[in-house]
């Protein structure tokens, strides 16, 4: 079961004098976003269909043998490169080359392996957990079973992690007493209350919806005894004895700083780079391409304020205008968004609420994705604890649901990719297409407003805004934990953007440094898609279409950059064939890979015909 997600935490947007908007929300320590996969949770099903014998249900363990990972994954890579290349279809060459640079990307961990950290306030194991096993799918009785048996290994889970953290700990990698008490605090808020646990509710809600005709009210009531039984016995003395085996870990940890202060660190920090941005270009570069985006989002704020002055007071007014509940938003943006993206055949989806024992730690909003064999539910999950503006919460809803990731998600699968594509994507992809179409998000909520003209550079305004945040956080992320900056010279660089408060950048600063790389994910995810539009429109020139644009990239699917960019290259959106004899022109479209014939009657021409390509 995959645990990673994606997370942004935003805790202050204050760069121009006055405030665009409200300040950083002291009871808030999360992250902003989350996209949390889970195609492993029903892939045993697809084992099965496969031929494949079914493997017994649990969690596994936190403990691995880098050495043994590192040999796997040369293997398969020299088994990728032994397929005759050139006889694969353009789907598969694609799939090897993602999958060749996959296996020599985690080939490289090697010994830095130990670096690793299962566990965080927002991103870790037991944040993610409890949400990942509450939405466990349901089709047969066995997947109840399975669901049931999951719940039994969470204990041995958790002491697997319980003998990494000792291990981090003797070797002087143990986290730092900060971090452990956001963690502690999190734990603590789980068990507080055995009795009234959501994961029972949701258990309830599942077992309720079966369709199998075989469990009556009394087989229900049975299982709802038994799973209740399972969260008292297993699940919540396991959250209690990490708990308790981290807090006699206390003090252990060497360093409150970032990967830089690790022997190892700094390659750590760029295998992370490698392995969940999907960038192999140089830290450098990367540092100079974020230098100008900030650059030309600051010119272009101040060029706004310029032309008129009273924008601030025009988007503060934005989001009283926007009075849509979060259904009425998911139900706008597929239909705002038709005029720049591919129309979706289907997408379903459920909107769900936070339960109010989690509110305190999860996002605003986050996506669930569908198991791998099911496609299905699509999941949005809205944390209604009223920590976002209006005008913030349609941009979320654009990054979760349309166009963001629920709907790249959906297009995808429209394609009927094969099983290992959504088992294996790129984070880097993934979120940066949702930060990317973010941007749109933004847009679309000036058409709503009272009057659309007057709101449209205010709330570009706010795009603008959100961009220097999170392109000065990934800055910072790469000056923590490749630089070396420790938190004077990290509070040194926000004081050049506004950002005055000792409190708020010492927050700012903790979080990154619990998150490595995090930020990257979405804000040079962004800026990579970005600037294939930018190449893409240089090179078709007046042929470029936008739509046709992101229906490429759609169809490629989550790859790391590199790979994205070679199949884009592929790409040529428009073709025009042209009878000379006559002068007409036959115009169709044409995407680079396909097979495509043309048809002309000889009974249409006198003559021979030439044919040519522009």
């Amino acid at each position: 079961m995959p645990l990673a997600s994606a997370w942004v935490f935003s805790p202050t947007t204050l760069f121009l004098k006055t405030p665009v908007f409200r300040p950083l929300r002291k009871n808030y320590s999360g992250p902003k976003y989350a996209a949390i996969p889970s195609p492993f949770t029903t892939l045993l099903h697809t084992l099965k269909k496969k031929g494949i014998r079914k493997p017994e249900a649990t969690l596994g363990t936190a403990l691995s043998d880098p050495a043994k990972t590192t040999s796997l994954c040369q293997e398969y890579e020299k088994e990728l490169k032994s397929f005759a290349y050139s006889r694969l279809s353009e789907e598969n060459r694609l799939t090897c080359d993602m999958l060749l640079l996959y296996f020599h990307t985690r080939a490289s961990l090697g010994k830095n392996s130990a670096l690793d950290e299962p566990l965080g306030p927002g991103l870790g194991v037991q944040a993610q957990l409890p949400i990942l096993l509450a939405e466990y799918t349901f089709r047969t009785k066995e997947d109840i079973s399975d669901y049931l048996k999951l719940l039994s290994t969470v204990r041995p889970y958790f002491q697997s992690i319980i003998k990494l953290e000792k291990q981090k700990s003797q070797s002087g990698l143990f986290m730092s007493d900060t971090t452990l008490d956001r963690i502690l605090k999190q734990c603590h808020s789980f068990v507080a209350n055995p009795d009234s646990n959501y994961m029972d509710d949701i258990f309830a809600q599942k077992l309720k919806a079966f369709s199998n005709p075989a469990f009556s009210s009394e087989d229900q009531k049975k299982l709802c005894t038994y799973h209740h039984k399972l969260i008292l016995t297993e699940v919540i003395p396991a959250y209690q004895e990490l708990a308790d085996s981290l807090e006699s870990l206390r003090g252990t940890g060497k360093s409150s700083r970032g990967l830089a202060f690790f022997e190892g660190g700094r390659e750590y920090y760029l295998y992370l780079l490698q392995s969940q941005t999907g960038t192999y270009v140089p830290v450098g570069q990367i540092e100079k391409r974020l230098s100008a985006q900030l650059l030309s989002d600051y010119r272009e704020i101040s060029s706004l304020l310029k032309q008129n002055s009273s924008l601030i007071d025009r988007l503060n007014q934005c989001s009283g205008e926007l009075t849509l509940t979060p259904t009425q938003m998911l139900e706008k943006l597929p239909e705002l968004m038709k005029k720049d993206f591919p129309e979706l055949k289907d997408a379903t989806y459920e909107l769900r609420t936070v339960h109010p024992s989690m509110k305190k730690f999860l996002s605003p909003a986050f996506y669930l994705t569908p198991p791998v064999d099911t496609r299905s539910p699509n999941v949005i999950y809205i944390n209604d604890s009223g920590r976002t503006s209006s005008l913030e919460l349609f941009g979320t809803l654009a990054h979760e649901g349309f166009p963001g990731h629920l709907y790249q998600t959906v297009s995808f699968a429209e394609n009927n990719p094969s099983d290992i594509r959504y088992l294996v994507t790129s984070s880097g992809y993934v979120e940066g297409w949702a930060t990317y179409v973010e941007s749109y998000g933004y847009e679309y909520a000036a058409s709503l407003m009272k009057d659309p003209d007057s709101a449209k550079n205010a709330v570009r305004l706010a795009w603008l805004n959100r961009s220097m945040n999170l392109c000065i956080y990934s800055l910072i992320d790469i000056g923590i934990h490749y630089r070396g900056w420790d938190a004077a010279r990290t509070a040194v660089f926000l004081k050049a953007f506004g950002i005055n408060n000792a409190s708020t950048a010492a927050e700012i600063y903790q979080y990154i440094v619990e998150t490595p790389g995090n930020y990257l994910k979405y804000y040079w995810g962004y800026l990579n898609f970005l600037d294939l539009k930018t190449v893409c429109q240089k090179r078709l020139g007046d042929d470029f279409d936008l739509k046709e644009f992101h229906r490429r990239i759609l169809d490629i699917g989550p790859v790391q950059f590199p790979v994205l960019e070679k199949y884009m290259k592929k790409t040529n959106y428009w073709k025009t064939f042209i009878g000379q004899t006559s002068g007409e022109s036959y115009q169709f479209e044409w995407h680079g890979g396909d097979n495509v014939t043309v048809i002309i009657q000889p009974s249409e021409r006198q003559s021979g015909i030439r044919v040519s390509m522009d």
